[in-house]
């Protein structure tokens, strides 16, 4: 990519979440661009976007997380009335800045609008119609600013029966099909913690829109809404297991926890090991079956896998065997082996092992920023780096354009934004 293509990405994040991009197409674009890569080396294809989320939902903050791993200048947007002098909740702020806005405020307002003047990506968390009623919905945003990806993740989706009820990940893959997936055979669906929804299903398909939308920009120089819920990406999860349903496939054809991959078939399992652990089987291909049968039940005759009614017999064969070795024993035995067997590791295990956790996805090129905070997250008290970032990321001047008072930051009494 030459330099007159590069990107500028500034990304705003708060009760809405605002990005934005620049081409270095013209002197004058180039001048403000060039100022804030001084303070903010290249790293990552989308250097310098600015985005915007809130804070207090798992998923908008992950979207801006990966933005900005990924090179996008991340501006969370805070509540203006809660505390200074400590961290939020929020542990995915790693190479993000924050504001304190009063969105109810005139003022506080006004500064949105301003920033989304010249933001690449919004994301907007809420309810339909809350930004709306605020005058920052994308029918004013995006007349401003033809280019601005206005993303709005919702929870549910954002028409039909749910769309003014509150939820969580568990009420969204309920309602979904993809809770009803997950759990044992005669057991109650279990909620699999709340990453298909908030994360696989939410925060990371609204990333995906994200980037297409920048992507078609790129060829049509226009912005665009994106919309994303949690019911529709958590549902698209289950893409495979619904076809197989709908289909008649032997692969998932019965009850939950009865099927090939859903815990039903003795060799696509968990089995306990002497010490409390666990190690993971998933010997589908009569390859892998073979071998691993060679290693865990050498020279014993077991009973056909082909015929479901042996697999009852199988659970408990393969069962007892594993309880007589611990799961590093198991570990010695199975690694290097093409049997499909692997410890079930915990999250602790790995700390303490300094497992070498690595950005999703490799870019040669463009690779993601580094991270310090791998295990404990990194937390951004509300403000924190909001004047680095409207005056070398926006070229905001305070006092000039903005101040911070007990509302807040807000704009000048008099500016107004150009609308």
């Amino acid at each position: 990519m030459s330099d007159n293509l590069r990107t500028h990405w500034r990304v705003l994040i708060n009760c809405c979440c605002i990005c934005e991009y620049n081409g270095f197409s013209t002197p004058v674009i180039w001048s403000t661009c060039h100022r804030i890569r001084r303070s903010c080396p290249r790293v990552g294809f989308y250097n310098g976007l600015r985005t915007t989320h809130v804070i207090n939902f798992l998923s908008r903050p992950f979207a801006g997380k990966l933005l900005a791993e990924y090179g996008a200048l991340v501006l969370r947007v805070d509540r203006h009335n809660i505390p200074v002098y400590q961290p939020t909740n929020d542990l995915l702020a790693e190479h993000k800045r924050s504001i304190r806005v009063n969105l109810k405020d005139v003022a506080g307002q006004g500064l949105i609008l301003k920033l989304a003047q010249t933001a690449d990506v919004i994301i907007d968390p809420f309810r339909p119609g809350v930004l709306e009623k605020l005058g920052l919905g994308p029918e004013v945003l995006c007349k401003e600013n033809p280019r601005l990806i206005y993303a709005r993740l919702a929870g549910f989706r954002r028409d039909g029966k749910y769309k003014n009820m509150a939820g969580h990940d568990i009420n969204y893959i309920s309602v979904s099909g993809a809770l009803s997936l997950f759990g044992r055979a005669d057991g109650k669906p279990y909620p699999p913690g709340n990453v298909v929804a908030d994360f696989a299903g939410g925060g990371a398909m609204c990333f995906i829109g994200i980037l297409l939308a920048l992507l078609h920009r790129e060829r049509s120089s226009k912005g665009q809404i994106v919309e994303a819920n949690m019911v529709d990406g958590s549902a698209y999860m289950t893409t495979w297991p619904r076809f197989l349903i709908n289909n008649g496939s032997i692969e998932w054809h019965g009850p939950r926890g009865t099927n090939l991959l859903d815990g039903g078939a003795p060799f696509y399992d968990t089995y306990e090991t002497s010490d409390g652990k666990f190690m993971a089987v998933g010997a589908l291909e009569p390859t892998f079956y073979s071998k691993f049968i060679q290693l865990l039940l050498p020279g014993e005759h077991i009973p056909d896998r082909s015929d479901p009614s042996n697999w009852d017999r199988l659970r408990v064969l393969f069962s007892e065997r594993f309880l007589e070795k611990s799961r590093r024993e198991w570990e010695i035995i199975f690694d290097g082996q093409d049997a499909c067997v692997t410890p079930v590791k915990t999250l602790e295990d790995l700390h303490h092992e300094r497992f070498d956790r690595r950005a999703a996805v490799k870019l040669e090129e463009s690779p993601a920023k580094s991270s310090s905070s791998v295990w404990q997250g990194a937390a951004l008290k509300p403000g924190e780096g909001g004047k680095d970032a409207l005056e070398n990321w926006w070229g905001f001047t305070e006092g000039d354009i903005w101040v911070h008072g007990i509302n807040g930051h807000e704009m000048v009494t008099g500016i107004k934004p150009r609308l």
